[in-house]
């Protein structure tokens, strides 16, 4: 079973995408917090202090590269795991979600809620062998 205390911030600002991947990520056992535009989801960041972050592309406010350019330059969050989870495919904006460091790209429609909570959990397994 996933460690309970394992804190995932969503940012998705669909609300019924939202909801579909949170309850799978919480169903897992994982503590879920999601921000609904990119500049919620930067505060949250540096407040919540996530294990772990899910990122979308498409976001009021920030967009969801502009967000991952703030965590990877704010020292509370520059080495947060994040996955980009969105339908935007643009292999510009892959190749620049490499360079900051995301650990995987998926797209929304070809990623089930059940995919994604085992990504979670593989990057997991991995981040404590590694730390």
């Amino acid at each position: 079973m996933a460690n309970p205390e394992f804190k995932v911030l969503l940012i998705e600002d669909d609300a019924l995408v939202a909801d579909m991947y949170r309850l799978a990520l919480v169903a897992a056992g994982r503590t879920v917090i999601v921000a609904t535009d990119g500049e919620q989801g930067l505060r949250m960041a540096s407040e919540e202090d996530p294990d772990f972050i899910v990122l979308d592309i498409r976001l009021p406010k920030l967009n969801g590269l502009e967000v991952l350019s703030h965590l990877r330059t704010n020292p509370t969050t520059s080495d947060k795991p994040v996955i980009i989870l969105s339908n935007v495919g643009d292999p510009a904006m892959l190749e620049r979600g490499g360079h900051l460091g995301v650990l995987e790209f998926m797209i929304k429609a070809h990623t089930t809620p059940s995919q994604l909570s085992l990504r979670i959990a593989e990057h997991e397994s991995w981040l404590r062998q590694t730390s």
